[in-house]
Protein backbone atom coordinates (compact mmCIF):
# COMPACT_ATOMS: atom_id res chain seq x y z
CA UNK A 1 0.00 0.00 0.00
CA UNK A 2 1.21 3.52 -0.75
CA UNK A 3 0.11 6.80 0.78
CA UNK A 4 -0.63 9.56 -1.73
CA UNK A 5 -0.99 13.24 -0.95
CA UNK A 6 -3.15 15.36 -3.25
CA UNK A 7 -5.65 18.21 -2.98
CA UNK A 8 -9.31 17.95 -4.01
CA UNK A 9 -11.80 20.79 -4.40
CA UNK A 10 -14.84 20.91 -2.09
CA UNK A 11 -17.27 19.49 -4.66
CA UNK A 12 -15.01 16.50 -5.32
CA UNK A 13 -14.58 15.89 -1.59
CA UNK A 14 -18.36 16.00 -1.18
CA UNK A 15 -18.86 13.55 -4.03
CA UNK A 16 -16.18 11.22 -2.62
CA UNK A 17 -17.83 11.33 0.81
CA UNK A 18 -21.30 10.65 -0.62
CA UNK A 19 -20.17 7.75 -2.83
CA UNK A 20 -17.99 6.16 -0.16
CA UNK A 21 -20.79 6.29 2.43
CA UNK A 22 -23.44 5.03 0.00
CA UNK A 23 -21.52 2.19 -1.64
CA UNK A 24 -18.34 1.41 0.32
CA UNK A 25 -19.18 1.84 4.02
CA UNK A 26 -17.16 5.05 4.13
CA UNK A 27 -14.01 3.49 2.65
CA UNK A 28 -12.63 6.25 0.43
CA UNK A 29 -9.77 4.11 -0.88
CA UNK A 30 -12.21 1.52 -2.26
CA UNK A 31 -14.32 4.33 -3.72
CA UNK A 32 -11.37 5.84 -5.59
CA UNK A 33 -10.30 2.39 -6.79
CA UNK A 34 -13.79 1.61 -8.13
CA UNK A 35 -13.92 4.99 -9.88
CA UNK A 36 -10.54 4.37 -11.54
CA UNK A 37 -11.54 0.84 -12.62
CA UNK A 38 -14.79 2.19 -14.06
CA UNK A 39 -12.94 4.92 -15.93
CA UNK A 40 -10.50 2.38 -17.37
CA UNK A 41 -13.36 0.14 -18.51
CA UNK A 42 -15.26 3.01 -20.09
CA UNK A 43 -12.25 4.33 -21.99
CA UNK A 44 -11.91 0.91 -23.64
CA UNK A 45 -8.53 0.15 -22.16
CA UNK A 46 -9.61 -2.56 -19.76
CA UNK A 47 -11.83 -5.49 -20.66
CA UNK A 48 -11.83 -8.60 -22.85
CA UNK A 49 -9.25 -8.95 -25.59
CA UNK A 50 -8.65 -11.70 -28.15
CA UNK A 51 -5.75 -13.83 -26.94
CA UNK A 52 -5.78 -16.20 -29.91
CA UNK A 53 -8.01 -18.45 -31.99
CA UNK A 54 -9.01 -22.09 -31.89
CA UNK A 55 -10.14 -24.18 -34.87
CA UNK A 56 -13.77 -25.28 -34.99
CA UNK A 57 -15.20 -27.89 -37.38
CA UNK A 58 -18.69 -26.67 -38.21
CA UNK A 59 -21.59 -28.94 -37.29
CA UNK A 60 -24.00 -26.66 -39.17
CA UNK A 61 -23.82 -23.81 -41.68
CA UNK A 62 -22.26 -20.61 -40.27
CA UNK A 63 -21.05 -17.22 -41.46
CA UNK A 64 -17.72 -15.48 -40.92
CA UNK A 65 -17.97 -12.68 -38.35
CA UNK A 66 -15.82 -10.28 -40.38
CA UNK A 67 -16.67 -10.82 -44.06
CA UNK A 68 -20.02 -12.59 -43.70
CA UNK A 69 -19.15 -15.40 -46.13
CA UNK A 70 -21.19 -18.58 -45.61
CA UNK A 71 -19.50 -21.86 -44.73
CA UNK A 72 -20.97 -25.35 -44.77
CA UNK A 73 -21.04 -28.17 -42.25
CA UNK A 74 -17.61 -29.83 -42.04
CA UNK A 75 -15.60 -26.72 -42.93
CA UNK A 76 -13.12 -25.26 -40.43
CA UNK A 77 -13.55 -21.76 -39.01
CA UNK A 78 -11.77 -20.12 -36.07
CA UNK A 79 -13.28 -19.06 -32.74
CA UNK A 80 -11.56 -16.29 -30.75
CA UNK A 81 -10.26 -17.09 -27.27
CA UNK A 82 -10.75 -14.15 -24.89
CA UNK A 83 -8.83 -13.09 -21.81
CA UNK A 84 -8.95 -10.07 -19.52
CA UNK A 85 -6.58 -7.40 -20.75
CA UNK A 86 -5.90 -3.83 -21.80
CA UNK A 87 -5.96 -2.16 -25.17
CA UNK A 88 -7.97 -0.05 -27.58
CA UNK A 89 -9.69 -3.19 -28.92
CA UNK A 90 -10.77 -4.34 -25.43
CA UNK A 91 -14.49 -5.11 -25.06
CA UNK A 92 -16.41 -4.36 -21.88
CA UNK A 93 -18.36 -7.63 -22.15
CA UNK A 94 -17.91 -10.92 -23.94
CA UNK A 95 -19.83 -11.25 -27.22
CA UNK A 96 -23.25 -12.87 -26.83
CA UNK A 97 -23.42 -14.15 -30.43
CA UNK A 98 -21.25 -16.90 -31.91
CA UNK A 99 -18.10 -15.36 -33.36
CA UNK A 100 -16.25 -17.34 -36.02
CA UNK A 101 -13.61 -16.15 -38.50
CA UNK A 102 -12.72 -17.73 -41.86
CA UNK A 103 -9.05 -18.39 -42.61
CA UNK A 104 -8.80 -15.42 -45.02
CA UNK A 105 -10.07 -12.96 -42.44
CA UNK A 106 -7.96 -14.52 -39.72
CA UNK A 107 -4.83 -13.99 -41.84
CA UNK A 108 -5.82 -10.36 -42.42
CA UNK A 109 -6.32 -9.81 -38.66
CA UNK A 110 -2.88 -11.18 -37.78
Amino acid sequence: MQRLNFTLDEQTVGLLDKLSETYYSGNKSLTVRAALESLAAHTEHDGWVVAGYTAVVLDMQAACHTCGSNHMKGEVLYRPVFERGHGKQAMATLPKKIWLECSACLEAIK
